[in-house]
């Protein structure tokens, strides 16, 4: 894979990504009792398609770190696994809410209900998202792939997330901003990723134009001049 595919299949990957978590977000804010199942239903459907581009995304970037720069194919790789493992966490923790919606024989709110899915939405997924972007952001910086602003966003954001790792220690009450699964914890911190993740998408794909591809001929010298008698 060349770079300057790379670059595009990451992007376009990024942007899929992010305009699927854009849409999700706000059908967890549509009802404020227990909303019925077609609502759970139809919000972990799309996120679980934003996970699957988000697999996409990695695996392109770690492919990208190492096109432009074989030296830096460890931070790729740590990139593609944080990443991997945080979309896998999300996705048992989708897996465990719409089985408890599909059971039950009632409206349930799954974000309360599903006890086992607070640090996993919470926690959890915070710290696996810090380091994801600890080692997308030092990828990028070490690399000069993308703009200043990409690696040092992603600096900032992985501190953020960081914040909300110890969010376990105060109740399950989603009203609460910093509870175990409270909607600063997981909606906002959510909304957040995906704006980020969009600008970063649509940055690297735009980076793509601007490259010459490195398997591309070079032109062609010019022939000294001869002069005239």
């Amino acid at each position: 894979m060349n770079e300057t595919f790379a670059r595009r299949l990451t992007g376009l990957a990024g942007i899929a990504t992010a305009a699927a978590f854009i849409v999700e977000v706000p059908l967890y804010f549509l009802y404020s009792g227990p909303p019925p199942d077609s609502n759970v239903l139809a919000r972990l459907l799309i996120g679980i398609l934003a996970l699957a581009f988000l697999i996409v995304f990695v695996t392109a970037f770690r492919e990208l770190v190492k096109a432009a720069n074989p030296a830096y194919e460890w931070v790729g790789t740590m990139a593609f696994a944080t990443g991997i493992v945080y979309a896998t966490i999300v996705l048992v923790s989708s897996g465990l809410e719409a089985g408890a919606v599909i059971a039950a024989d009632h409206p349930i709110d799954p974000t309360i209900t599903v006890s086992g899915t607070y640090i996993l939405y919470g926690s959890t997924s915070r710290l696996m998202l810090a380091l994801f972007l600890t080692a997308l952001g030092y990828g990028v910086s070490r690399t000069h792939l993308l703009p200043r602003w990409t690696g040092r966003s992603a600096f900032l954001l992985a501190g953020i997330n960081l914040l909300f790792v110890p969010s376990l220690f105060f109740g399950n009450d989603p009203a609460h901003f910093y509870a175990a699964n409270g909607w600063g914890t997981t909606a906002l911190m959510g909304a957040i990723f995906s704006y980020w993740m969009l600008a970063l998408g649509v940055s690297t794909y735009r980076s793509a134009a601007r490259r010459i591809p490195v398997d591309s001929p070079a032109p062609p010298a010019l022939a000294p001049l001869t002069p005239r008698h």
